[in-house]
């Protein structure tokens, strides 16, 4: 019996039961549904993930203040003054790894334009800090280096400060008060969206230079961290041990000694982000694949009905000159074509599915070619593991007996 005859035998089967092979792949369409749209979700997840963390910057290495002890008593994150302005011409200077450094230092402040007003993140840094950042201006321009060494009164604002303060009117060339003080703005940043490490809203910030934030808003004389890039994703580690090592040795700290500030890289962030978004893909796939499972013993218990229901026809077939394998073949292919069916109607609803949690909760979703094809082997794997049994069952039969059987 070739295989186009087997495959028409099977399909004529099928259709005699219309009803009962909608209901038996009924668990394969929907395990197979189920593990294409969980693992979109996870992939799309991974993708906005790294896609916020590309946005913080590239390559990049955050050097923060660290912990203080006093008379036993440690003091949290941020509370040494031990990172100042020199350090950073240092770090490019004794670090062959590093490319760029900027200098941060920040407060919060209330804001005012005309009767607005606005709470917001006041930061000041360099210009190198924009480059560190990738971070270009939609309209105007970033301050220069001759307004850092000036101390001048001059502000680049973000998205939601410009929205919320002012609005319709052009910004540029317009004057805000921070702490009653007067700044320019000359620039407004492109918008970078929700922080992947922080979570908070990259473009709720004004910069403006450091020395300007020292002397005029905040007095300190300190830095609060350190903006730092590799120059390259590899050295991005090579780097963060060159900066551990030469500030221990500027910082005069001995070897029992803890550091007084610490080094983030922030490759380490995006492998966590990866390895969380993997596990709990995964772990949602293995239980949307419990339908799968099910869907299979299905098919295994129709296909058991079916070989009981058919053993006369089975024993005419025999009789007539089909051989054990013909039987096998006809009644493996059935469950075959009942798996890739609902495979495919699987794939389908997942997608759908896939585009309405897009539409009405705004997830990010990534359909990967490779899952579909996945699904589809798993799902013609399913088929002929669970089919193999009853398939076998019905190849056995003793011919004579099977044509007595009423």
């Amino acid at each position: 019996m070739d295989v186009l005859n087997t495959l028409r035998i099977a399909l004529r089967a099928l259709q005699r039961n219309k009803m009962r092979s909608l209901l038996t792949m009924l668990g394969i369409i929907i395990g197979v549904g189920a593990v294409i749209t969980v693992v979109g979700l996870g992939q799309g997840a991974s993708e906005e993930s790294q896609k916020q963390l590309a946005a913080m910057g590239s390559n990049m290495l955050f050097v923060g203040s660290g912990t203080v002890n006093r008379g036993g008593l440690h003091m949290g994150m941020g509370n040494t003054k031990s990172l100042i302005y020199a350090d950073v011409p240092a770090i490019v200077r004794e670090c062959p790894a590093v490319k760029q450094a900027a200098p941060g230092v920040g407060t919060t402040a209330q804001i005012v334009f005309a009767n607005q007003n606005w709470g917001t993140r006041v930061t000041g840094s360099t210009p190198e800090y924009f480059e560190i950042r990738e971070w270009p201006t939609t309209s105007g321009t970033i301050f220069t280096q001759q307004d850092v060494d000036a101390a001048a009164d001059v502000a680049v604002i973000g998205e939601t400060v410009r929205k919320n303060v002012f609005g319709p009117t052009n910004p540029l060339g317009q004057t805000l008060r921070i702490k009653g003080l007067p700044f320019k703005v000359v620039g407004v940043l492109a918008p970078k969206g929700t922080s992947a490490a922080m979570g908070d809203d990259q473009d709720d910030v004004i910069l403006v230079p450091y020395t300007t934030h020292q002397k005029k808003l905040t007095g300190d004389t300190w830095l609060r961290y350190i903006m730092v890039s590799a120059k390259s994703k590899e050295l991005s580690y090579v780097a963060q041990r060159q900066i551990t090592e030469l500030l221990r040795d500027r910082h005069r700290i001995r070897p029992e000694q803890d550091d007084d500030f610490f080094v983030r890289n922030l490759a380490d962030i995006a492998e966590l982000r990866d390895q969380q978004a993997r596990v709990m893909t995964l772990l949602l796939a293995s239980i949307a694949s419990v339908a799968l499972l099910v869907g299979g013993i299905g098919i295994m218990n129709i296909m058991l009905v079916s070989v009981t229901e058919r053993t006369r026809e089975i024993g005419i077939r025999m009789a007539i000159g089909a051989t054990e394998t013909d039987v096998q073949k006809q009644f493996l292919s059935e469950a075959v074509i009942l798996s890739l069916l609902g495979g495919f109607v699987g794939i389908v609803s997942g997608i759908i599915a896939s585009q309405v949690i897009v539409s009405v909760f705004e997830w990010p979703v990534l359909i990967s070619p490779v899952a579909v094809v996945v699904a589809v082997l798993f799902s013609m794997a399913v088929g002929v593991f669970f089919g193999f049994y009853p398939a076998r069952k019905a190849a056995q039969l003793d011919p004579i007996e099977a044509l007595r059987y009423e």
